[in-house]
């Protein structure tokens, strides 16, 4: 199993900014320091509240490959959705170029309405539909820009190059892989650099429903996905494993492409751990679950009693039997030894600064989980290579 750090950077108690930087650099040091496979940071806009306080995943990334040395670099996710295709090709190409070829690449569409229609209104998850497209289409450019010298691109939202454009300078070779040499005007354009991971670095979808997880099995694309229960995730690998096999043309194992995120708070005690951290992980759920409701912390098939309020029953005893790994390093063990053995779960990637926790009580859990529970899967995977061979 590898193991992930999810920098979901919070600053509910709007400390100074430059300090929640301190505070995520040191997680990351630590992180690449300790064996730790990857660290993934996120993209949120306009969160004056303090949940979640990441603009710029790559700005994150390229400041983590200049103080690291070993750990993957990732993104969890770019909303592509918001971006122009040909910048965000260039950053992610550039920050593979600056790792040595450490960055993992992480997608998605955007889930919050104030975002998108301030940055790229054709981005409203209102047009569920039309979101879709543009989507699908920036990955299209994004992978054309990384995988050919030059490219050319005509969709329903971006042309390149720019129709009729004529290119004429002394200092450029004339060229038919890029312009006509009749009239100069150019046909293809290119993106510099290319990713130093040839085509491109692995990509990954953060996904929720089964048509976006077949589709991005279909696509090629591994997958990302947070909350579920064991039960419920159970039908989600299922469905990307039958439409991966199908797609490829083999057999592919359970849980391969997949990445499972999972809250973590790990202490001496489980008195301690619900004590530290579990009512901040209970109120950044409450701003979460304002728009997902309780339904994807649900079994399949499970019916809730019928409360006033759509949250009434968002508390921790509602919660920590069902998703959240809290508690004793033998607690969370258990529970790993759960999601392995039910879904054969190769990556796992936790965190613990929650906002509100304290950025010391956020250390010792990172630390605890290090030093108590990852060892315990290494010496797992070890000994199976060594029954295997």
């Amino acid at each position: 199993m590898k193991f992930g750090y999810f920098c979901n950077t919070t600053n509910w108690t709007h400390k100074p900014y430059y300090e929640l930087l301190d505070e995520t650099k040191e997680i990351t040091e630590y992180c690449d320091q300790n064996n730790w496979d990857s660290i993934w940071y996120t993209e949120h806009h306009f969160n004056h509240e303090g949940m979640e306080s990441c603009t710029n995943p790559l700005m994150m990334g390229a400041d983590a490959a200049a103080r690291t040395k070993q750990i993957r670099i990732g993104q969890a996710c770019n909303v592509i959705t918001f971006h122009n295709p040909i910048q965000m090709a260039e950053d992610i190409a550039l920050l593979d170029q600056l790792s040595k070829g450490r960055v993992e690449v992480g997608i998605g569409r955007g889930i919050y309405g104030r975002e998108a229609v301030n940055l790229n209104i054709e981005a409203d998850m209102k047009d569920q539909a039309k979101n879709f497209r543009l989507f699908e289409e920036t990955l299209t450019i994004l992978k054309k820009a990384w995988k050919e010298k030059f490219f050319d691109h005509k969709g329903e939202f971006y042309t390149y190059p720019s129709p009729n454009y004529v290119w004429q300078h002394a200092m450029s070779k004339s060229s038919p892989e890029f312009m006509d040499m009749e009239t100069n005007v150019m046909k293809k354009i290119s993106v510099l650099p290319q990713p130093y991971q040839r085509p491109y670095p692995p990509i990954h979808q953060v996904v929720d429903g089964i048509r976006s997880i077949e589709w991005a099995a279909q696509n090629g694309l591994n997958i990302i996905m947070w909350i579920p229960t064991v039960k419920a995730l159970k039908i989600k690998f299922e469905a990307f494993k039958n439409a991966k096999s199908e797609t490829e043309k083999r057999n592919v194992p359970l849980g391969e492409g997949i990445s499972l995120v999972r809250d973590m708070f790990v202490a001496d005690t489980m008195e301690e751990a619900k004590e530290k951290a579990g009512e901040h992980m209970i109120n950044y759920m409450r701003w979460v679950c304002h728009w997902r409701g309780l339904g994807n912390h649900m079994d399949p098939g499970e019916e809730l009693p019928v409360t006033p309020g759509k949250l009434d029953l968002l508390n921790y005893e509602f919660l920590h039997k069902r998703n959240m790994l809290f508690g004793t390093p033998e607690y969370v063990i258990d529970k790993i030894h759960e999601l392995k053995s039910e879904l054969n779960l190769q990556n796992l990637q936790v965190w613990s600064n929650f906002p509100g926790v304290k950025h010391s009580d956020c250390m010792k859990s990172i630390k605890l989980f290090t030093e108590k529970v990852m060892p315990h899967f290494k010496q797992d995977i070890e000994t199976e290579i060594k029954k295997v061979s």
